[in-house]
């Protein structure tokens, strides 16, 4: 068999053989080479099997000797593939940025460290979007929590250390209810093979343990995702946390996390039992309408940039699941492009977010005064950045609202459009106070001298930007890709 045939293998082998090696050399040099080449590796095969399931549809790969449903097997069809594609590629950006990020934010010693928990934290969330198997997606999730608590409490910061175990508590909940959603599945069906335990369901999705898995699993799975009022570990987790790991986080652990839910939703429990016979739906709307207005409201309020960002991904991650809510084509296509959107935007400003930290040696408004002046690049990426957030027309951010709307009036709620509209106002305010403190105030005395962030972090950080821009003007990958995600999602439910 040549090496391509291999491909879904080592998407996971490359980062997880990279993650020990870099304990052992235990050398600063040599662990950051092997992960971001592991990094670099692993995006490259992700952009080799999107391009597969383009041309050949649908990829299976059994591990071992095992045929599925009784061995184990990745599965990569679209969605899966988009989603490999957004996490390798973050990857790959913030990787060469960390470099000289955590200089300033994790002690020497502990780099080695950083980069071997990095890796084990891509294989995590690499794994649960390729494999085809639901105890699988409970192991990788595993992986990629307990990798993330650790990275988390690596900062500087002690409140990072509180964040991480508040964040462990929560993370810890949510995986029980998934285990356990998991497990009546499991007992209801024989199998744990996604595709055969769908099959298996359409003759007893009304029974109660079904039910009880399905509530489980949505329980579980929006706390991992940080879906209102389910968001508390959030704030705090991507406020404290070094830069880097806040902008790796917020790109890629919670859209994993979407694509979890797409995958129980539609593909093992179908459209029928989720959407047609529970209130599933309306629930989902209520609360992703809090989230949008709720978490942007109070983003407004804080007085440290990485905490408001934090609490404006609460908020986007309503909007991601508004869409997920209509049960439509164009709901699924604004959700899944929506996932990707915002994933690549919320790098880039907490990539920013940390030249100035790196510089100022902070992220609290008052020391980003004047920062306009004194660091105008990366003002500027913030400023566009958050312009995407808002759903200005030529970001990335326009797009995914743009076909939100048109869920909605698809749907006759004129009045949910209008909440679109009204949720990205409270976006213009939180955006603006940024813009005020960064170009209408002094710099405040007896801070170091400021100057514009090394290239090696205003780089990884500016590509990120003008991803946000590109993908706002040319929407033929990532449109097309959601569309057809959202059709192959839509055509499997039962």
């Amino acid at each position: 068999m040549s090496l391509a045939s291999h491909l879904p293998a080592l998407q996971v082998v490359l980062p997880l053989v990279a993650a020990p090696l870099a304990v052992l050399v235990r050398h600063t040099g040599a662990a950051f080479l092997l992960v971001t080449l592991a990094s670099w590796a692993a995006f490259a095969i992700a952009v080799l099997l999107w391009q597969q399931i383009g041309s050949h549809g649908t990829i299976s790969y059994a591990l071992g000797s095992w045929a599925p449903p009784l061995g184990i097997e990745y599965r990569v069809d679209r969605l899966s593939a988009f989603v490999l594609v957004l996490v390798a590629g973050i990857a790959a950006v913030v990787l060469p940025y960390s470099r000289r990020s955590i200089e300033a934010e994790i002690p020497r010693e502990q780099h080695y460290l950083f980069y071997a928990m990095f890796a084990l934290c891509l294989t995590g969330l690499l794994g649960i979007a390729i494999t085809g198997d639901a105890f699988n997606i409970f192991v990788f999730l595993e992986i990629a929590s307990l990798s993330t608590y650790v990275l988390i409490a690596l900062g500087r910061d002690r409140r990072a250390l509180m964040a991480s175990y508040q964040y462990l508590i929560m993370g810890t909940i949510g995986a029980t209810f998934i285990v356990i959603g998991v497990g009546l599945l499991y007992l209801k069906t024989g199998t744990l093979n996604l595709v055969d335990m769908s099959v298996r369901l359409q003759e007893m999705s009304n029974h109660r343990p079904v039910l009880a898995a399905l509530g489980f699993l949505t329980v579980g799975i929006s706390l991992k995702l940080a879906l209102f009022p389910l968001h508390q570990w959030l704030p705090n987790a991507y406020a404290y946390a070094p830069s880097v790991v806040s902008a790796f986080l917020a790109a890629t652990a919670t859209k994993v996390s979407v694509y979890v839910l797409l995958r129980f939703y539609f593909s093992v429990f179908g459209e029928s039992l989720v959407f047609h016979r529970l209130p599933l739906p309306e629930i989902m709307l209520a609360l992703s309408l809090a989230a949008m207005f709720a978490a942007s409201a109070i983003a407004i309020f804080q007085d440290d940039l990485k905490r408001l960002f934090a609490y404006s991904s609460v908020a986007q991650i309503g909007y991601i699941t508004l869409g997920l809510s209509f049960d439509s084509v164009s709901g699924l296509t604004a959700t899944v492009v929506h996932l990707f959107n915002h994933g690549i935007t919320k790098a880039a400003l907490f990539l920013l977010i940390g030249c100035a930290v790196t510089v100022v040696g902070g992220s609290s408004l008052s020391r980003l005064a004047g920062l306009g002046k004194v660091m105008p690049l990366t003002a500027f990426g913030i400023v566009l950045g958050g312009l995407s957030l808002i759903g200005v027309p030529g970001t990335a951010g326009f797009v995914s609202k743009w076909y939100l709307v048109l869920a909605a009036l698809e749907k006759g709620h004129w009045w949910l459009a209008l909440a679109i509209v009204a949720s990205s106002l409270l976006a213009v305010a939180y955006v603006w106070r940024f813009v005020e403190i960064a170009y209408f105030r002094a710099p405040p005395a007896g801070l170091p001298v400021r100057r514009e962030a090394p290239l090696s972090l205003l780089v990884p950080a500016w590509l990120l930007i003008a991803a946000t821009i590109y993908f706002g003007l040319d929407t033929s990958v990532t449109v097309g890709s959601a569309a057809g995600a959202a059709a192959e999602l839509l055509g499997m439910a039962k």
